[in-house]
């Protein structure tokens, strides 16, 4: 991201063309990668060079369709059956379910794994709590492949809470299971603040004879991220969020940047920019998905580029 944070400190004003006015174009410092992201992309190209045999890759290896379709073309076969699976086999960053592991070694299948660590950290203390007996409330979508691995490792005590009003149901499963230890933990990629509204409901409600240990799982990376897009749409009156539409942190930047900026758009691709709605406007903040790669910023940064009179 270095040359994309050096043009963003030289993109501060420009002229447009038609008014005449200053335009401010504002690009937050944490867009585009994260550590998790780029080690396994870079990860994956690296076994492409050096395997010996046909590389796969269980489920898309971060959600983003042109990351994807480029090591699509550069040999690698998406998969989402470990079944399908041979040779060398790339676990994705979203990490997967511990089973798969044991599936992997019967097949004799070689595993390259390339799980983010801050999910790693999740499965480890999930496992380590539910050795203790204790109930798992886990923050997060229930859909979501990171979820999918760490229920793997939650036991049978567990229940996704994957927005604040399911608090009561939770706490009612919970009353039921006759359990007095209870452990919360999120999805690395979740809302902040829906985070913290859970804390709060879940402390208001529950019962002063239960244990509680309280986890914020949610990864630097990603609360950096929503608080810079929180702090550019406020100074802005055209926000533009790029990423993927299966992504959950993009999606999660775009309800934060709504909330601020009236006109905010979520697109994958320059192809999808209204320049006419971009022309209107005085200043421009752009942020982007932990998946989000530098080149897909650098068209959408090319492309508004193209109104501006330098």
């Amino acid at each position: 991201m270095d040359l994309l944070k050096n043009k963003a400190k030289k993109l501060k004003k420009f002229q447009l063309k038609k008014r005449g006015v200053i335009m401010k174009i504002l690009i937050g410092k944490t867009a585009g990668f994260c550590y998790g992201v780029k080690r396994a992309v870079e990860g994956a190209e690296n076994e492409i060079k050096n395997s010996k045999t046909p590389v796969y890759c269980l489920g898309e290896i971060v959600h983003n369709k042109q990351v994807v379709e480029d090591l699509k073309n550069k040999g690698i076969t998406f998969v989402e059956d470990i079944n399908s699976a041979k040779g060398t086999t790339i676990i994705r960053a979203h990490g997967v379910p511990k089973e798969i592991y044991e599936k992997a070694q019967q097949k004799n299948i070689e595993l390259k794994d390339y799980t983010c660590p801050n999910v790693l950290k999740i499965h480890k203390i999930a496992e380590e709590y539910a050795g203790k007996g204790f109930f798992i409330f886990l923050c997060g979508s229930k859909e979501h492949p990171e979820n999918i691995g760490t229920i793997s490792y939650c036991g049978k005590n567990v229940y996704v809470i994957e927005k604040e009003d399911d608090v009561e149901e939770a706490l009612e499963i919970l009353k039921n299971s006759n359990i007095n230890k209870l452990l919360i933990i999120s999805q690395t990629t979740y809302s902040l603040e829906k985070f913290n509204e859970i804390e709060k409901r879940v402390k208001s409600k529950l019962p002063k004879n239960i244990e509680l240990i309280l986890k914020n799982t949610i990864c630097k990376a990603t609360e950096l991220r929503q608080n810079e897009t929180e702090k550019i749409s406020k100074m802005v009156d055209h926000m533009i969020i790029i990423g993927g539409v299966n992504s959950s942190n993009t999606k999660k930047l775009y309800e934060i940047a709504k909330v601020n900026c009236k006109k905010c758009i979520c697109v994958e691709t320059a192809v999808q920019l209204d320049i006419a709605e971009i022309e209107k406007s005085n200043k421009v903040g752009i942020m982007a998905g932990a998946s989000t790669p530098e080149e897909s910023i650098q068209k959408i940064l090319e492309k508004v580029e193209k109104i501006i009179e330098i």
